[in-house]
């Protein structure tokens, strides 16, 4: 895929176009954010930080870094690309955004990938995964924000990704054109249960949630990722425990039993969800 310049940045402060000058990008009113050597931007306001440090620490960056490179969830990026590729066969270029991409592999993903001339923008609050992803890809964008303010000009995008995210859908309908599309990826019940049921006592069964197309969007198609998964070694299973929440919610017996482990024979259940943003 050729990757071309993400150039619908907007201004965090004021929601005015980002124009890139050198080494900053600067809007009209004057704000300017620099572009850091490695190649990111910050674009999350301090005061619209919950945090000093938000979203997922150096830690859990570089194992999810270790643990995606391995190419375990190679499936689901590859469902990623089709998905893509489905809403937009032939067309000419491809404007999309990974809101909340962590260490940037799935759109790396489909950066390699064939098809449209496209720009990609990469955004996730988490200072340490813009970084991780900007180190190891210069083809797309980088940017630190928010969901919930993405700096993106209105009707600008092709396509939003969310990949086991936080969704905020009235700013991807604000974001997307209309008939631009939204890929969504969750977790399904089973997903990595026999992990889960190592690190808890008990699982609490949660019964399969319908997900209906919310305002500004309609349902286009809906499919379920599913395969085993065999890890060997203690380092790939400490890495997976390791990006996920159930490190911080598991009991230290749980996280104990979890070292010890060896091998792990695993279930990757992920449904993905393409919806559509409607014209009003």
């Amino acid at each position: 895929m050729n990757v071309t310049p993400f150039q619908a940045l907007a201004c965090p402060l004021d929601g005015n176009p980002l124009r890139c000058h050198d080494t900053a990008w600067r809007c009209g009113a004057g704000h300017s954010f620099d572009i850091a050597r490695q190649g990111y931007t910050n674009l999350l306001p301090v005061q619209n930080k919950r945090s000093l440090d938000p979203g997922d620490s150096k830690l859990m960056v570089a194992a999810r870094s270790r643990f995606l490179n391995a190419g375990w969830y190679q499936p689901v990026a590859e469902a990623i690309n089709s998905a893509v590729r489905a809403g937009h066969a032939g067309a000419a270029e491809l404007s999309c955004l990974d809101a909340g991409c962590g260490e940037g592999y799935y759109l790396r993903q489909l950066a390699a990938s064939n098809g449209s001339p496209s720009a990609l923008l990469g955004l996730d609050i988490s200072k340490w995964a813009v970084l991780a992803a900007a180190k190891q890809d210069k083809r797309p964008n980088w940017v630190v924000g928010s969901n919930a303010n993405l700096p993106v000009l209105s009707g600008t995008l092709d396509c939003v990704l969310c990949v086991f995210g936080f969704p905020v859908y009235g700013e991807f309908a604000r974001v997307l054109k209309p008939g631009g599309q939204l890929v969504q990826v969750d977790a399904g019940a089973d997903h990595l249960r026999e992990l889960r049921e190592i690190v808890y006592p008990t699982l609490k069964e949660k019964p399969a949630k319908e997900l209906l197309a919310p305002d500004g969007f309609e349902m286009l198609a809906t499919e379920t990722v599913r395969y085993p998964l065999t890890l060997t070694g203690a380092e790939p299973i400490a890495d997976l425990l390791a990006m996920t929440p159930h490190l911080y919610r598991a009991s230290a017996e749980g996280r104990a039993k979890a070292a010890a482990l060896t091998a792990l024979t695993l279930t990757v259940d992920v449904r993905l969800t393409r919806l559509l943003r409607v014209r009003e």
